[in-house]
């Protein structure tokens, strides 16, 4: 190593090395006293690596790149990332990255295994791009954390890889409803009130799916059309209370309010009615709900599951939308048989209630909305996001693009030239 000089001092061998100077004064670090000159460079080389890092030995980590990354999921994923992401994360890692490159220790994976990994993956399966970029982003972030906040590595070796290029068409997964096919879903489910008035909801505000499910009418101000969007719902693993949980929004952007029109201001109005006489029919049989608490180890309070109102006891009660007609709160399973039967009797196969909110926000934009406001309207901290990922091109939009250029363009000059008359 170029930096640490070794020389012979009598019988023995001494290292040094420069270090930063002191009032302009070069200053070094030496030491003597070993029998070989391989001791001393060896010896020169550590302490010169130890100098580098302000005084802290770095000590090469024996985990295996599995190993670390069930360390990483437990110590940042859990602590800094929703559950629903550590979950996506958890299942990219036991799917993909965990077989083909979880043996190797952590230190010795370099950029050219990791580029070999991800090329070999595009190389082998079809997944859109997006997919292939979260498989990326975990790589990316799991080294990050261990070079950068963990010290387990000295170089991060993915800091600098990207996808391979993808040759292939990716077929658009987005869907963009049209008022027909909004209609026909609408009329096959007119009897289902809970379904239809959570479908317009997110049709009329672009809010996600866990968001609309977690709606309570105390989040909704009727009086001046407004929905305060505070919360996502989830599901974990079912126990003896259930399986349905309340967080915070994906974003701290996604808290936010939405002022609703008087189409969805009457539908809320008029389901809330209906609702509040079924309460009424059902009695002691209706099914009310409350928020427990579930903290963490060290007793903070990091999310609220909804647990069903036992027999006899008092609860202070959330008074949840889209429930069904006897009260059962069944989070986002209330969609799953409608777009069951959307599919495959409506025809409409490649929708989803998700699709709703690219599909509000597509709509609201080409009608004259700016780009920051639909951003806000969907909870999006940067306009890029809405641009890339819900903003869905249409023909009438690319035909009124290419007729408003002819209103701009045309001349008399044009006009008689295009005549070619002979």
């Amino acid at each position: 190593m170029a930096s640490v000089r070794v020389m012979k001092r009598g019988l023995v061998y001494q290292y040094q090395f420069e270090i930063a100077r002191v009032k302009d004064k070069r200053k070094y670090i030496n030491q003597s006293g070993f029998k070989t000159k391989a001791e001393a460079e060896e010896a020169g080389i550590k302490a010169y690596d130890e100098y580098k890092s302000a005084g802290q030995p770095f000590k090469e980590c024996k985990l295996s790149y599995s190993d670390y990354l069930d360390y990483w999921l437990n110590n940042y994923c859990k602590t800094n990332l929703k559950y629903n992401t550590i979950q996506t994360y958890s299942n990219l890692i036991d799917k993909y990255i965990k077989p083909r490159i979880g043996k190797y220790k952590i230190s010795t994976i370099t950029s050219v295994s990791i580029n070999t990994f991800i090329t070999d993956l595009v190389n082998e399966y079809s997944f859109s791009r997006d997919y292939f970029k979260n498989i990326l982003k975990v790589i990316k972030g799991s080294f990050r954390d261990a070079c950068n906040l963990y010290g387990f590595i000295k170089y991060n070796p993915a800091l600098t890889i990207r996808l391979p290029k993808i040759d292939r068409v990716e077929e658009d997964a987005k869907h963009l409803y049209t008022k027909d096919e909004i209609d026909k879903i609408l009329n096959r489910f007119k009897d289902d009130a809970t379904f239809t008035c959570a479908f317009l909801t997110s049709c009329f505000t672009g809010m996600r799916t866990g968001e609309v499910f977690s709606l309570t009418w105390d989040n909704i101000d009727l009086d001046n059309g407004i929905i305060y969007v505070k919360h996502n719902c989830y599901d974990k693993p079912k126990d003896k209370d259930g399986r349905w949980y309340i967080g915070t929004t994906k974003t701290i952007t996604g808290t936010r309010k939405i002022f609703i029109s008087n189409i969805l201001k009457q539908a809320l109005i008029n389901y809330k009615n209906r609702q509040n006489e079924l309460k009424k029919l059902y009695g002691k049989d209706y099914k009310y709900y409350h928020l427990e608490d579930v903290k963490n180890e060290y007793g903070k309070v990091i999310e609220e599951k909804i647990v069903l109102n036992k027999n006899n006891l008092e609860y202070q009660n959330i008074d949840l939308v889209f429930v069904r007609d006897d009260g059962t709160y069944s989070g986002t399973d209330l969609i799953r048989y409608p777009f069951r039967i959307i599919h495959s009797e409506l025809g409409i196969s490649k929708c989803r209630f998700y699709d709703l909110r690219g599909s509000y926000a597509t709509k609201i934009l080409t009608n004259g909305t700016e780009l920051r406001d639909v951003a806000d309207l969907l909870g999006h901290r940067n306009v890029e996001t809405t641009e890339n990922y819900y903003i869905t091109s249409t023909d009438d939009a690319k035909k009124n693009a290419v007729n408003s250029f002819d209103q701009v363009i045309n001349t008399d000059t044009i006009s008689q030239i295009i005549k070619y008359k002979l």
